[in-house]
């Protein structure tokens, strides 16, 4: 008799580098443990798992340098190069990783909805799941977390 894999599940609202790194990350590691991974991308965050959409994650500054031309393009250049300088791979190296490793990615259905967003435009294999179909899954997860 075997024993259900415990599960996990992440939410990522954000289209950022530090939106979209901690959700696959925990998602690999949860897999790696034998945990059963789901990240359920809303809001901005649906961005990345549109066709292209992780090659255009920024890093956004906090505060009013977030606000200043330019800032975010420079900013955005300095936090890969640290990336690649401590052997983080790339956005799109981790979400393939993700993939290859058996964490699914999912699309808010709603966020599709307002955003007028056609499923032609998202990657391969995401499925679409109403707000009701992730907490159906989320409740009997051992981790939910808001990444």
């Amino acid at each position: 008799m075997s024993t259900a894999k415990e599960k996990a599940c992440f939410i990522c609202s954000r289209d950022t580098l530090d939106g979209a790194y901690p959700s696959l990350i925990l998602g690999i590691n949860a897999a790696r443990l034998g945990m059963e991974a789901k990240v359920f991308y809303t809001f901005m965050g649906v961005n990345l798992v549109k066709k292209g959409g992780i090659e255009k994650a920024k890093f956004i500054p906090p505060g009013p340098m977030g606000a200043v031309p330019g800032m975010a393009t420079l900013a955005t250049a300095m936090m890969k190069k640290k990336a690649e300088k401590a052997q983080i791979p790339s956005l799109p190296d981790l979400m393939e990783m993700a993939q290859l490793e058996g964490v699914e990615l999912i699309a808010c259905r709603m966020t599709i909805d307002m955003m007028e967003i056609r499923e032609e435009e998202m990657l391969e294999g995401v499925p679409i799941w109403t707000a009701e179909e992730f907490l159906k899954y989320a409740k009997d997860a051992k981790i939910c977390l808001f990444t």
